[in-house]
Parts: structure tokens; C-alpha cells; sequence
């Protein structure tokens, strides 16, 4: 029987944090309609790069360097695990940091239970570095966490010889023994998911020959960038069905590198839709990366007629990057191509506050994905919006929300622990006529810890709640 570790919590010191398997106490908070927002702010670093960057810098040879490192808790996390499997892992200034790595397979054995907190991606992608290491790892984390299914990444481990003890249902807590000679596949995925690529890629590191992983629904590609720049032998072609075929030869060195974050533009979609939905506002998002795989939201908010401009385009290490200027405006309601969803997937709860300020109705489809995030992120959507007075319908793989020019607000919204539920039910707040309140604004310091004062910098009315 596998048992949870002891809950530590060193907050203040992100270089010595250790996740905790749940906050030690909610924090409710109420946001009021504001007037215009202004102002230009610079979101965190992107949390996708960032898990990365802590990862293979642990596997390069040699020093890696990070700047812009995002230094909420779920990055947090991934600092602490690459250091149980041995790498020092060195905070050296405000969101820079040093990893100095152990090599393709030369990571050790952890002494203790690996705890990810929230992380979701974090634990996901270490899985499957660890799967191909000739040793045992227990990994675990919070209450939503061990509730989210983890088998779309145990599968392919196993077929790479990985032996795998999870809770019924392929849940966390898990201890994945790594065989002494794993076996490189070609993995077919069943479901358009970025972090089940990276989990098989980056085992496929540890691993003699070839390893292919297809798509056939393209999603977000950092890995696979990222591993170029280090140094791995991948190459990606598309086939003939139009799928995208990645190929890694295992086993190839990685070179050390000097990686700067760009911001995250799941973050960004806070500030830009709070812009684009109370009235008079004229805000700069500065610094946000701008890859296609994950560029979808503003491309839709464009086309619901927002006022965006995309000023200062630039390229920081191979990534797109540019900053957003949006201003308050009126918006259609539209129907989203369900193709669009991999490009956005954590920002449709963002977005579905944007809907419900448009005028007419508008149709999430192919979202099911969201059913398996930190919530089941349709009905917690669907639940906060009629909390608070908007109309809405709720497919297995959608949601239509019939948008109108004033929302009510007023109502309280149950997060349950997912930092994106309680950030997106705050903007709402912003522009309703009564106030909005969601039950723990804790979990947002998972992925975007700066979100309350850089809401409030813009003009926002964010404060802590009684619950009574």
C-alpha cells in the first residue's frame, strides 16, 4: 500500500519549496466591477517552457541557465523533483535559475515520495523521464491531482517495459519501475494531448533506437523545439493522412543551454479578456509568446470583433513573440472550430467569461480534453456562469453560452482547487453588476501567483472574502 508523503511548505523560499499534497487553507475572494483598466503589464513566464527547461537542463550535460522562469508552484514542483533525481537546481536571481544536469540516463534513484502538488503536466512529463531509468519512483500530489487519470501516459510506458503500481483506475499515488533495457514503440495517441507526446518523447531519450510518436491532431510543440535545441536527434515530418510523425533516436547527448521564458499566454488571457470585456479599458500585455500551437485564443477573440493589436513582434529563441494591446469592446458570440481547441485548451474557461459579455450565442465543441483537467473544467464552467445569472448548455464535449450585454454576477463559485476556475469567475467580477466571489483564490498561486496585484495594478477591485 503506498502512502502519502508529509505535507511541507516553504512558500517563501521558491529555490528550498517542497509542494504540499493540498493548501493549508482557503482563501476566498470577492472581485467588484471595476472602471477602465490601463496600463501595461508582463505576464508570468509560460509554465509549459518552464517544466521543460528545469527537465532538460536535468538531462543535458553540463550547466543550463533559465531566465523568466515561472516560479509558481507547479514549476516549483518540477525544481524540486529534478533535485530528487539528483541535478542541482539553483535559483540565482528573480525567475533566473541554474540546473546543472546528470545526462541522458544518469539520473538517480529518489529517496523519497515525488509530490507534485497540482501539477498535472509537471508529474506527467517527469513520469516519463523517470519510466526509462532502471530504477523506482513514487510520484503523488494533491486531492485534485490524485483524482485525474493518469493511464493515456501509463499505456505507452508500459509498452516500453515500464512496470507501473497506481490506484484503481491508473490514479495517483504511483510507483513506475523502469526495466533495465526499455523498448522504443511507435505510439499512435489516441487523443490530441501535448503532455502524453512529451511523456513518450522524453522517455524515448533513455531509449535504445528509434521512438515515433504520431499525431494526428497537432498540439502545442515545445517539446519538440526544445529538444532540438538541446541537442536530441528528432525530426518531424507529416504523412500522408496529414498527421505529424516525430521521430527520436534515443540515447544522444544533450547539450547545455541559455533558455529565456517567454510569458505565458494562458496567463495572459486573464489581463486580455478583462480588457476586452470592461468598458473604456486600454491595456498592454507585453512579452507573450506567440507560437501557433498556442495562439488560438486571441485569434478567436479577434474574430468575435475584440479590439486587438499585436505590436512589437519578435523572435527570443526560436519562439514568436509579440505584445497584445487590447481595449474594451463590444463582441459577437461565434461558433469556435473544434480543430481549434489543441491551440487553447487551457483558456477556454477564459474565454467563456468573454461569451458571456457577446452578444449572441457562442459554442465551445471538441473540449471533452477539459473534463480531465485539474477540475472537470465544462462543469465548473457551466456551474459558475449560472451561478451567476448567464444562460448556459452542457454537452459531454461542449458548452453554449448565450451571451447578453450586462451580467448579474453576485453569485459564488466553487473552484475546487483549480487556479484557472478561480482566475477567469475574478474577471468575471470586473464587469458584472454585483459582485462575483469564488470559495479558494489559493490554487491560483499553482501557475500565476502575480494574478491579484497585477490585476489590481490595472485598475481591478480583487480583495479576500468572508464566507461567513
Amino acid at each position: 500500500m503506498l502512502s502519502l508523503p508529509a505535507l511541507v511548505q516553504t512558500c517563501d523560499d521558491p529555490e528550498h519549496y517542497q509542494p504540499m499534497s493540498k493548501h493549508s487553507r482557503a482563501i476566498p475572494l470577492r472581485a467588484r466591477r471595476s472602471g477602465p483598466l490601463t496600463g501595461a503589464v508582463r505576464p508570468p513566464g509560460d509554465k509549459s517552457i518552464s517544466h521543460r527547461s528545469l527537465m532538460l537542463g536535468a538531462l543535458a550535460i553540463g550547466e543550463t541557465t533559465v531566465e523568466g522562469l515561472l516560479e509558481g508552484e507547479d514549476v516549483l514542483a518540477t525544481a524540486a523533483a529534478m533535485r530528487a533525481f539528483g541535478a542541482t537546481v539553483t535559483r540565482t536571481g528573480d525567475g533566473a535559475w541554474s540546473v546543472k544536469g546528470l545526462g541522458v540516463g544518469g539520473l538517480l534513484e529518489p529517496e523519497g515520495i515525488i509530490d507534485y502538488g497540482n501539477a498535472g503536466t509537471g508529474v506527467r512529463l517527469a513520469m516519463g523521464i523517470a519510466g526509462s531509468h532502471a530504477f523506482a519512483a513514487t510520484f503523488t500530489g494533491d486531492a485534485s491531482l490524485v483524482g485525474r487519470p493518469m493511464g493515456r501516459v501509463f499505456d505507452p510506458l508500459r509498452r516500453m517495459g515500464v512496470q507501473v503500481l497506481a490506484r484503481s483506475g491508473d490514479r495517483l499515488p504511483a510507483t513506475l519501475r523502469g526495466p533495465d533495457m526499455p523498448v522504443p514503440i511507435e505510439y499512435r495517441l489516441p487523443v490530441a494531448s501535448a503532455q502524453v507526446k512529451s511523456a513518450v518523447l522524453l522517455a524515448g531519450l533513455n531509449v535504445p533506437g528509434t521512438t515515433t510518436v504520431i499525431e494526428p491532431v497537432p498540439t502545442r510543440d515545445h517539446t519538440e523545439r526544445m529538444l532540438y535545441a538541446f541537442g536530441a536527434a528528432i525530426e518531424t515530418e507529416t504523412g500522408a493522412d496529414g498527421a505529424r510523425v516525430i521521430r527520436l533516436e534515443g540515447r544522444t547527448d544533450l547539450k547545455p543551454q541559455k533558455i529565456v521564458v517567454p510569458g505565458d499566454p494562458s496567463s495572459a488571457a486573464f489581463p486580455i479578456i478583462a480588457a476586452v470585456i470592461v468598458e473604456g479599458s486600454d491595456v498592454t500585455v507585453a512579452n507573450v509568446l506567440m507560437n501557433p500551437t498556442r495562439f488560438g485564443l486571441v485569434e478567436t477573440l479577434i474574430e468575435m470583433g475584440a479590439d486587438i493589436a499585436i505590436e512589437n513582434r519578435r523572435k527570443v529563441g526560436g519562439e514568436d513573440i509579440g505584445d497584445v494591446r487590447v481595449k474594451g469592446g463590444r463582441l459577437k458570440g461565434m461558433a469556435v472550430p473544434a480543430e481549434r481547441a489543441p491551440s487553447m485548451i487551457d483558456e477556454y474557461p477564459a474565454l467563456a467569461i468573454a461569451a458571456a459579455f457577446a452578444e449572441g450565442d457562442t459554442r465551445f465543441d471538441g473540449i471533452g480534453e477539459l473534463r480531465v483537467k485539474e477540475s472537470d473544467r465544462i462543469a465548473s464552467v457551466v456551474a459558475g456562469l449560472t451561478a451567476n445569472g448567464i444562460a448556459v448548455e452542457e454537452g459531454p464535449e461542449s458548452i453554449v453560452i448565450h451571451g447578453a450585454s450586462r451580467v448579474a454576477g453576485g453569485g459564488t463559485v466553487t473552484t475546487h482547487l483549480d487556479h484557472r476556475i478561480a482566475m477567469s469567475f475574478l474577471v468575471l467580477g470586473m464587469a458584472s453588476d454585483e459582485p462575483v466571489t469564488v470559495d479558494d483564490g489559493a490554487p491560483i498561486a499553482t501557475s500565476f501567483p502575480e494574478f491579484r496585484a497585477m490585476m489590481t495594478g490595472l485598475g481591478a477591485d480583487i480583495a479576500e472574502a468572508d464566507l461567513g
